[in-house]
């Protein structure tokens, strides 16, 4: 039996076991009756070759609650979408494959840089927003959820779980975020939750003080989730950031614009295992070298945001706070890991713990020397703004794709 503790910051909805998948699908088939569900898969095109995406699409073939399903695939040829579009054909709900690469969608993208409205980078970021954009054009969900297509342990169930906090319309949340225990067979994984975020926040608190954005994120169990679901009458306003800080960049928008009787996270697996990054110790834009780093980033100019004051100083302090802490971390998640029969390789954490501890020096480094950018890809409401008719120049580029190339 799972525990049911709370902790007082932000709702947690357990997995008491006591409801099936069966009776959570009958009432989202109410709640859709009236209040459309879509989801979101942002994809690079190699995800279509792993054995996680014909699973998905599997279980997905037993939801009968979703009204849309958007699929935003990166790095894909025109052969390429081709295929996607017949890998995707087996879907039974209402679904299109945009593909973010096609002439079309790159003359909009350029459209975006004349009017300096264009994310900074490709990547997952400019997926979702682009996704958002299109699901915003069509004018018809109430509900979106979000999650990976590298998931090998995925079932409908994680799915219905995560729908449900802001589908159910009695309920005040506007915005779930998904967490489990990352357990994938024999060992503890979620380095980067583990071994960073969770002690640079315990840091953060000792050098910097009590700050309310980061209790915040100490209440999530897992922050780095990549499944969200929310709903779509906040899409307009959401800042999405363009690096690798996007979980973080998404809590962020809801702490800033939600009050936290709004936000939940819910636990929505036993066990999930997906497609492991490489350290990229090597190379500083590769791999979990560079996401420690974009989240570090990340976290910081929020806390920069809210008025905490950062110095060179500030981050050596930081930087050793953060090393002893993750040491102390560490010791804990060993001992977990030993007691439940689990293999923890203590030379390898350690080594991604020095990792993550120069990266915070980098990341705060970058931080002071660009005190002028600006991370985030602009809300849909300012592209609106700017040209009210580019949501549905975006709305029909992607359908006459979804025409054109059969």
């Amino acid at each position: 039996m799972a525990d049911f503790h709370q902790n007082g910051n932000i709702t947690t909805l357990h997995n008491l076991r006591t409801r099936s998948v069966d009776e959570l699908t009958y009432e989202l088939e109410s709640f859709a009756a009236n209040r459309n569900i879509s989801l979101v898969l942002p994809c690079l095109y190699s995800e279509l070759e792993t054995d996680a995406m014909p699973k998905i699409l599997d279980e997905l073939a037993k939801v009968p609650y979703l009204h849309r399903i958007i699929i935003g695939l990166d790095r894909a040829d025109e052969a390429q979408y081709r295929h996607a579009k017949a890998f995707f054909k087996g879907l039974n709900q209402n679904h299109i494959v945009i593909w973010n690469d096609s002439p079309r969608m790159l003359e909009l993208g350029s459209k975006l840089v004349e009017m300096g409205l264009a994310p900074s980078e490709p990547g997952k970021g400019k997926n979702v927003w682009t996704a958002m954009g299109y699901l915003i054009s069509c004018q018809d969900s109430a509900v979106m959820a979000i999650h990976d297509c590298d998931i090998l342990t995925y079932t409908n169930e994680l799915l219905a779980r995560l729908v449900y906090p802001v589908a159910n319309v009695s309920f005040p949340y506007q915005l779930a975020k998904g967490y489990y225990a990352r357990v994938g067979q024999d060992r503890l994984n979620g380095r980067v939750s583990r071994l960073l975020v969770s002690p640079l926040l315990i840091a953060l608190k000792k050098v910097v003080g009590d700050r309310d954005y980061i209790d915040y994120l100490r209440s999530f169990r897992y922050p780095l989730s990549g499944e969200f679901a929310m709903r779509t009458s906040i899409l307009p306003d959401l800042r999405i950031p363009s690096d690798w800080g996007l979980e973080i960049g998404i809590l962020s928008e809801a702490w800033r614009n939600l009050a936290s009787q709004a936000v939940c996270q819910v636990e929505i697996a036993d066990q999930y295992d997906h497609k492991h990054q490489d350290m990229g110790e090597e190379d500083a834009n590769s791999g979990l070298n560079r996401m420690s780093t974009d989240i570090c980033k990340a976290i910081f100019r929020k806390l920069a945001a809210d008025g905490t004051v950062f110095t060179p100083n500030v981050f050596r302090t930081l930087k050793a706070t953060y090393y002893r802490s993750a040491l102390d971390v560490l010791e804990a998640y060993y001992s977990d890991a030993k007691m439940n029969g689990l293999s923890i390789d203590r030379h390898k954490e350690e080594r991604a713990i020095e990792l993550f501890a120069e990266n915070i020096m980098r990341a705060g480094q970058f931080f002071l020397d660009n005190p002028h950018e600006t991370p985030f890809i602009p809300t849909w409401n300012r592209v609106h703004s700017a040209d009210p008719d580019f949501l549905s120049k975006l709305h029909a580029a992607a359908a006459a794709d979804e025409a054109e190339y059969v």
